[in-house]
């Protein structure tokens, strides 16, 4: 099949998805799917029969996405999965650093601090935690194997209820509030839709034991972040870490920057540099499934929003 680039190409994509037998062509109208990194674009030639979206979370192009499917019929599939090994590795470091009081320590500047930081400091691999997992696709998957080491419990969320390898416990999404009591560390991976927005909330944080932290690289919007601020400096859970924030980017005088519990990351679990990276096998696989009359491995519904 012949693909194109909207706007200035990967070359090193190019090259891996030509490696695999597909012709790249710089003119839309002569390509038979294209790569998307999120370029306007609010129609589609008839003659681009599917369209990978290089990003997981599609919430800002989702209009596009059933503007387009239903204008004609094309198919588009995002990048789930393909960001797992980074976006597991960030959700681990925010943990592992509000446990740890490292923006505390990195304000106080002194050795002087240690005393305080020693009162509200946690080890995440003691007494047998349980980390709740929000949604357990592939950077669940892998986020759950890097967790293996630190004898925790995993409970791991999802719509099915299938059976998640490596995770102690699965919880299905409509039961999701029996997991908050029990919860010591909460990381949400799940995407924005009308069932997520605003899910972790005041109720959330009441919920939760007061030591718990709170985590956030899905999308912004899934936590609310007026509710979040209040639970911080009420003591009602013990920190937050987001790489992602609602709104985004996080203006530079929230009050979220300023509070001592919260570590934040400006959205850099996943980029256009790990994207070049590891998008391309999963462009090769999804194209190879489209011409063998296939879904695709990450192939988007939507009307479901992901």
């Amino acid at each position: 099949m012949k693909f194109t680039f909207l706007g200035s190409p990967w070359n090193e994509v190019v090259a891996e998805v030509e490696a695999a037998g597909h012709e790249y062509v710089p003119d839309l109208d002569h390509a038979d799917f294209l790569i998307h990194r999120g370029e306007g674009i609010e129609e589609l030639p008839a003659n681009i029969k599917w369209v990978q979206y290089v990003y997981s979370g599609i919430d800002r192009i989702l209009d596009t996405i059933q503007h387009t499917s239903q204008a004609t019929g094309v198919r588009w599939a995002n990048a789930s999965g393909v960001y797992g090994a980074p976006v597991a590795e960030a959700a681990l470091a925010l943990t592992l650093s509000v446990m740890h009081q490292h923006k505390p320590a990195i304000a106080a500047s002194t050795f002087q601090a240690r005393g305080e930081l020693d009162r509200h400091t946690q080890v995440l691999a003691d007494d047998n935690r349980t980390v709740t997992i929000l949604g357990a696709g592939g950077i669940g998957r892998r986020l759950i194997k890097m967790l293996q080491g630190f004898n925790v419990t995993t409970l791991a969320v999802n719509r099915s209820g299938r059976d998640v390898p490596g995770a102690t416990e699965v919880v299905t999404f409509d039961d999701v509030e029996s997991v908050w009591e029990r919860s010591d560390v909460v990381i949400n991976l799940l995407p924005l839709t009308e069932d997520t927005l605003g899910l972790i909330n005041k109720d959330v944080f009441a919920a939760l034991p007061d030591h718990a932290i709170v985590v956030n690289v899905g999308r912004g919007p899934v936590l609310n972040t007026d509710d979040l601020v209040y639970a911080l400096e009420h003591g009602m859970i013990a920190g937050a870490g987001l790489d992602v924030t609602d709104p985004e980017p996080l203006p530079e005088n929230h009050r979220l920057w300023q509070l001592h519990n919260c570590m934040i990351t400006p959205h850099t679990a996943t980029t256009g540099s790990t994207g070049r990276k590891f998008i391309a096998p999963y462009i090769v696989e999804n194209a190879r499934a489209f011409e063998a009359g296939e879904e695709m491995p990450t192939e988007i519904d939507p009307w479901r929003g992901y």
